[in-house]
């Protein structure tokens, strides 16, 4: 049998030789290659790369370069054993290689690849070898997650409890661990530094000095934390770690002695308990609670307490009589049992036994005649404050003893009222009511008051109590006056209304009872002599006689007194405005119903009505009829008549009327506004001129130019001596002197010291009197007729304050120091000399005038001051 290894050989041979005669006989071809640059070569055959594995993805990594010796162009190829991944893509041209997958170094630390270059006619692979370098992507992982220990709490401090692994599959630094124990805030943390933790070796011990306590804490939890050495990804150091929680279970052990529950202890005996009463029970337990042994109790007494020691119960051996303290301290004993009957570790406590009397007696309320529960009494309103209620008499009482006996009282009711003394009560006590708010005690209010007496135990686990009604009947007592309904009552009444006609009804109450409630009605005041009231029933009417005129006087205000039967009174202001009705006819001043006209200027003609208000006293003036007809137009609010505009000389007059003296007579009408409207018509004549210059007047006729010049003197002087008598008559009338300038007064001498400035003194003769700081307004229109310029109607005031007196003028005034003439139309005031003095002293018009002027320089003096 021939051997298949020497028949392959001599077939190999064959194949060599017919090759070698091939290539003799045509032209030779050689093969292209690779460059081989060494490892640390980013271009050549890629043999030995190293490659880090937090290469991104898409980076070109390495160019593979070849040549072909006969210079034809060459491209390069690569691939992979079936089956395994591909990592690197290559440009067939270029040669660049290009990272196409992740790598892992953890997972293929080496990846063998088949690189080729070839000219078209020869191709030439070689296997090659990429290794992947390590870079820190790895945490350090535990071995054993979750971890739990139990470790008995007797365990010496030093021990080792526990050894953490942990493995990072990193190389180098990076895959070095160290461990520590996380602290954290807050409870817990404290419990970290009751162990210890050597960093490289990764052993948790008991730190030295340190134990573990299983009453004080069962389980501890500790946070391990596992750290590499760090090293470069990306470009950057970077350090890695993770942590694990250990659970720590500490086993109790037999080392605490028992403990008892609910400290301290407090017992009572009671007047009623007997032998073997239950006074009080105690519990203790084992203080290693997951395997506690049996507790048994023992007690410290005289024979007076016996206690059950299984139970822990606490009872009385004598009887209460026959107890010679009030409180006992008596010590109990809880000792271990070990199963084998062994007594092991005790505790000691103290419980105190108080003897008490027994509560079972409530407080009770007790009257003249024994225990009560209701309680009333009759009084008068309004008692004084602080006063006692004298006719209650109520003792409480509480029939225990100590604390048992006290308790508070209150008193329970409307308001404040009442007060109740004593508060706090210890067995028994007198109880005193005292008046604390006299004011709410009102019969008004309420006839009866109801309290409720409590008496309420303090100091016991019962809180019994008790309660009593206290009923106080009230007297009414004239306490409170008349009230008006309102405190100021207005009224408006036609004029001329007849008498006893019904102005304003007042109204007032008294709420007190009987005849204390009756009300009488009265008025006065300066406003009160046109008007009478019902006493009975408060309505206001006028008097009989009584005649209201506006004109006379449109306002009235006086006082309405509502008055009890004791005399006690309130008072309401009361204000009466008189209404105009329109009851007086234009009427014509008969000095304007001749009129002289000049052309081109006009004439006025008057009329006035009476009445008081508009519209009754505005007044139309109309032409009713004229000869020759349309020659004058009139103004129906003013009264002045004019020429039509075409009439502008006495040639167009004389062509319109034959009439040669030019004097025309016109029917002229005033009529009001007011309903009924009321008319008055007049015959006014009126002569026509021309104007004539004064030197022309003088030439032609010097005569007629001294009567025009006489005729105006007289009318002035007739205009001064009838605004002077009308100044007279109305100072007689008001009291009041009113000159339309200021009156002039010459420097004044150093003031007397005085209560008020002197305004007045003694002067040389025919010095002038001034004050440049007193203004003294000209009278008003007194019917305030709108056809007089500056006059107004005044809207009504807001009520106003009570008549007030003048004050009386000062002591040192004396009415015969100066006299005064009546002043004329210039408002000059001048002092005349002593020949005169004597008939001036009695002239009622200087003594109105000095008073007038005196009384209000002296309150403008006063206001000043104050």
């Amino acid at each position: 049998m021939s051997c298949p290894y020497k028949s392959g050989y001599v077939t190999l041979l064959i194949a060599v030789f017919y090759c070698d005669i091939s290539l003799f006989t045509a032209q030779t071809d050689y093969a292209p290659y690779f460059y081989d640059n060494g490892p640390n070569s980013n271009n050549g055959n890629m043999a030995l790369l190293n490659l880090s594995e937090d290469t991104p993805k898409g980076t070109q990594i390495y160019v593979l370069n070849g040549t072909d010796p006969e210079g034809q162009p060459v491209k390069y190829g690569m691939t992979f054993e079936p089956g395994s991944k591909e990592y690197f893509h290559v440009h067939p041209k270029s040669g660049t290689v290009t990272l196409i997958e992740e790598l892992n170094r953890e997972a293929q630390d080496e990846i063998e690849v088949f690189v080729s270059i070839s000219d078209g006619l020869n191709k030439v692979a070689e296997k090659v070898s990429v290794f992947v370098m390590d870079a820190n992507d790895e945490r350090p992982q535990f071995q054993t997650t979750p971890s739990i220990v139990d470790v008995p709490e007797n365990t010496t401090s030093g021990s080792s409890i526990y050894k953490v692994q942990a493995v990072d599959r990193d190389t180098g630094s990076g895959g070095s661990v160290t461990y520590f124990l996380q602290v954290t805030s807050g409870y817990e943390s404290s419990r970290v530094y009751l162990f210890s933790f050597p960093s490289l070796i990764g052993v948790l011990r008991i730190k030295p000095g340190e134990t573990l306590d299983y009453e004080k804490s069962r389980t501890h939890f500790i946070t391990v934390v596992a750290k590499d050495g760090g090293g470069i990804y990306k470009g950057k150091q970077q350090v890695m770690s993770s942590s694990a929680t250990l659970t720590i279970n500490v086993i109790d052990t037999q080392d605490t002695p028992p403990v008892f529950v609910g400290t301290p202890y407090f017992g009572y005996v009671y007047e009623v308990s007997s032998p073997g009463s239950e006074i009080f029970t105690v519990f203790a337990k084992d203080g290693d609670m997951d395997n506690p042994n049996p507790i048994i109790h023992s007690i410290e007494s005289d024979g007076v307490f016996a206690i059950n020691k299984t139970s822990g119960c606490i009872t009385l051996k004598v009887y209460p009589a026959e107890l010679r303290r009030e409180i006992f301290n008596i010590k109990v004993k809880a000792s271990e049992v070990s199963p084998e009957g062994k007594l092991l570790d005790f505790a000691v406590t103290t419980v105190t036994i108080r003897v008490v009397d027994l509560n079972n007696h409530p407080p009770t309320f007790f009257g003249e005649n024994g225990p009560q529960n209701v309680f009333e009494l009759t009084m008068y309103e309004h008692p004084p404050e602080g006063e006692f209620l004298r006719g209650l008499k109520i003792t409480v009482n509480d029939s225990d003893q100590g604390s048992n006996a006290k308790f508070h009282l209150r008193l329970v009711g409307p308001g404040h009222m009442l007060r109740v003394v004593p508060q706090t009560v210890l067995n028994e006590a007198q109880v005193t009511i005292l008046v604390e708010d006299s004011a709410a005690m009102d019969f008004e209010k309420s006839q009866f008051l109801t309290f409720k007496l409590l008496a309420v135990e303090i100091d016991t686990p019962e809180r019994f109590s008790a309660t009593a009604d206290i009923i106080i009947h009230l007297l009414d007592t004239n306490d409170n006056a008349p009230k008006f309904s309102s405190d100021f009552y207005i009224a408006r009444i036609p004029e001329n209304s007849p008498g006893g006609s019904s102005v304003v009804s007042v109204t007032a109450s008294d709420p007190d009872s009987g005849l204390w409630g009756v009300v009488k009605y009265s008025i006065y005041g300066s406003g009160a002599d046109l008007f009478l009231i019902q006493p009975d029933s408060g309505i206001i009417c006028t008097q009989p006689w009584a005649s209201l005129d506006t004109e006379v006087k449109s306002k009235y205000n006086f006082y309405v007194k509502a008055e009890d039967t004791e005399g006690k009174y309130s008072l309401a202001e009361v204000f009466v405005t008189i209404m105009d009705l329109n009851d007086h006819s234009p009427a014509f001043n008969e000095n304007s119903l001749e009129k002289t006209m000049v052309i081109g200027a006009p004439v006025k003609i008057e009329a006035i009505d009476e009445d008081a208000e508009e519209p009754n006293n505005v007044i139309e003036y109309s032409i009713m009829k004229s000869d020759p007809d349309d020659i004058f137009n009139i103004d129906a609010d003013t009264g002045e008549i004019k020429l039509k505009p075409y009439i502008k000389s006495m040639d167009i007059i004389q062509n319109i009327s034959s009439n040669k003296d030019c004097t025309w007579s016109v029917v002229v009408q005033a009529k009001d506004r007011g309903s009924p409207s009321f008319s008055t018509t007049k015959v006014v004549k009126i002569d026509i001129t021309e104007a004539v210059s004064g030197s022309s007047l003088i030439r032609e006729n010097p005569m007629q130019f001294l009567g025009l010049v006489s005729g105006v003197i007289i009318i002035m002087v007739f205009v001064t001596v009838f605004i002077s008598t009308v100044i007279y008559v109305r100072n007689v009338k008001s009291n009041k002197i009113l000159p339309s300038r200021r009156i002039i007064r010459r420097k004044r001498k150093p003031w007397r010291q005085d209560d008020f400035h002197q305004p007045f003194r003694e002067e040389c003769c025919g010095v002038k009197f001034r004050n440049e700081d007193l203004e003294i307004p000209t009278a008003d229109n007194i019917n305030c007729n709108n056809n007089v310029k500056g006059c107004f109607h005044r809207t009504p005031p807001s009520p106003p304050d009570a008549p007030v007196m003048p004050p009386p003028l000062p002591s040192h005034f004396r009415h015969g120091d100066r006299e005064w003439t009546v002043p004329t139309v210039s408002a000059s005031v001048a002092s005349k000399t002593k020949k005169r003095s004597d008939r001036c002293k009695d002239n009622p018009v200087n003594t109105a005038l000095v008073s007038e002027l005196k009384l209000r320089l002296e309150q403008k003096n006063m206001a000043n001051r104050y």
